[in-house]
């Protein structure tokens, strides 16, 4: 259950210029709620029309006191350009700008608003005062069409309210040799992120401190109902539990002045050893409530995975751009089969950390040890501390591939990617998934490689390119990637090749 997001209490405000008829912009505002109604988005309606500065305070007034925390401004004629633009600057919140399309060609007198002309002085008026605002691909249009911008509004201002109130914890250095992890946090409080950096030998202490603790019985229970029969390993449950409590109470403690937690955890070598297990179960099953811990102290893959969750209401998780699809598995199990090219389809894994509701419910799926780490630190030996991964092959299904991150420079920028897991076995350890995106192979050089981006991606269950893209936006970030089409050349793409 989802659980670490806000909810979105949404406000319409109408705004009228003076010199318009003030019953115009009122009904079209009325029929909008109503439309709104009508497809399940539930509005309240500010009762001031604003004409002017001292109607706009008043405004923004009933709005705050009946709890609206997202706002839409609507223009329901040619509208005033300051007192509307200086709704948004009262509010505090995220605001979306639409307009209202003419009635009818029988009534083009004193029926007609000039909405369509009022959101271009609506738009630069915005610009000289500089404040961010959402404004629809196409913003104007009927009741019908405004609900569906507002129902497209929702996940925007969802993500962007829980990003005004989040904090990213973390725990640890990133682990040797992994600077792509690395996390210029100038970023991060650009976009109004808070951020709280600790050592592991923090976390370690508090985990000892929960030693004992009498809620770890009832973890141990939620664990082994979820795991089914992947529950392996009966022993390792209270450690992991004792461990989930941790983090839990150090959010609580530590979430201060904030709403909303992301962790972004050190995860090796140190910690399995220390801490008796490696915390790859107990990660996805953060990320099942909403409030997600990134691996290898990935900063950035953290706030990522919580814009998609957030967006997306759902559980998501963060991956490496892994490994290529073998040949010979593309030429039994997809070529022919799929409208893939083997050179749009890679492998996304991650060591244990993809939710159970998002792996196939397989006799393979089930609670492991980190091969990797096994060798590394018990000698490949009967696994003890490297046990904790959970593994099995992700669910087929639409997805969206993507990061907000901090290159190198410290700017921000980010990519997109739609696509989808197929429906492939990947005969291959971990939480895994044959994913395949269109001109991957294209995307994977000029965005991924070109721009340096880390081997990291958020992933989000189901298409939600289209709300990422306006919060990206929304914060101001210029630079945003996604994976573009055959004869759409990247700027560093060899016209010849």
């Amino acid at each position: 259950m989802i659980q670490n997001i806000p909810e979105v209490k949404l406000g319409i405000i109408a705004v009228s210029r003076d010199c318009f008829v003030l019953s115009l912009s009122q009904n079209r505002r009325k029929a909008v709620a109503a439309a709104c109604a009508g497809t399940g988005v539930s509005v309240f309606e500010a009762q001031t029309t604003v004409e002017n500065e001292k109607d706009a305070v008043k405004a923004v007034e009933e709005v705050k006191a009946a709890g609206c925390n997202a706002l839409i401004v609507f223009l329901g004629n040619f509208g005033p350009e300051t007192p509307e633009t200086i709704i948004a600057q009262l509010f505090c919140g995220p605001v979306m700008f639409v307009a209202a399309a003419e009635d009818t060609g029988k009534d083009l007198i004193n029926g007609r608003g000039d909405a369509y002309c009022g959101m271009l002085n609506c738009s630069y008026n915005l610009g000289l005062r500089k404040i961010p605002a959402v404004i629809p691909e196409y913003p104007v249009g009927d009741p019908e069409d405004i609900a569906l911008m507002a129902e497209d509004f929702l996940p925007v201002a969802r993500a962007l309210i829980g990003l005004s109130a989040l904090k990213i914890i973390t725990f640890g250095p990133r682990p040797q040799d992994f600077f792509a992890c690395n996390a210029p946090i100038k970023g991060l409080y650009d976009i109004g992120v808070e951020i709280e950096e600790n050592s592991e030998l923090d976390l370690l202490v508090s985990y000892r401190a929960h030693k004992d603790d009498k809620r770890i019985s009832d973890v141990v229970n939620d664990m082994a109902q979820e795991l089914g029969e992947g529950s392996r390993y009966p022993d390792l449950l209270p450690r992991m539990a004792q461990f989930e409590l941790t983090l839990l109470d150090w959010a609580e403690a530590h979430k201060g002045a904030r709403k909303y937690v992301a962790f972004a955890d050190k995860c090796w070598p140190a910690f399995p050893q220390e801490f008796g297990f490696v915390p790859c179960y107990v990660n996805s099953r953060m990320a099942s409530r909403g409030m997600p811990v990134s691996c290898e102290v990935d900063i950035y893959g953290a706030l990522s995975e919580y814009i998609g969750a957030c967006i997306s209401r759902d559980a998501v998780t963060l991956l490496d751009i892994n490994n290529s699809v073998p040949k010979d598995l593309y030429e039994e199990d997809i070529k022919g089969k799929f409208d893939y090219t083997l050179k749009d389809v890679f492998m996304g894994f991650h060591c244990g950390n993809t939710p159970f509701c998002k792996l196939k419910k397989e006799k393979n799926t089930a609670l492991k040890f980190q091969l990797i780490q096994n060798r590394t630190l018990e000698n490949g030996g009967t696994p003890d501390f490297t046990r904790g991964t959970l593994e099995g092959d992700i669910d087929a299904g639409d997805i969206t591939f993507f990061r907000l991150h901090g290159g190198p420079d410290g700017a921000l920028q980010a990519y997109i990617a739609q696509g989808e897991v197929l429906p492939v076995a990947s005969r291959s350890f971990g939480g895994i998934g044959v994913f395949a995106i269109p001109e991957m192979g294209r995307f994977y050089r000029h965005v991924l490689i070109a721009k340096h981006y880390p081997h990291h991606g958020g992933v989000a269950f189901g298409k939600h390119g289209k709300a990422l893209h306006t919060v990206f936006s929304y914060l101001g970030v210029k630079d945003i990637a996604f994976n573009q089409p055959k004869g759409m050349l990247y700027p560093t793409e060899n016209p010849f090749a």
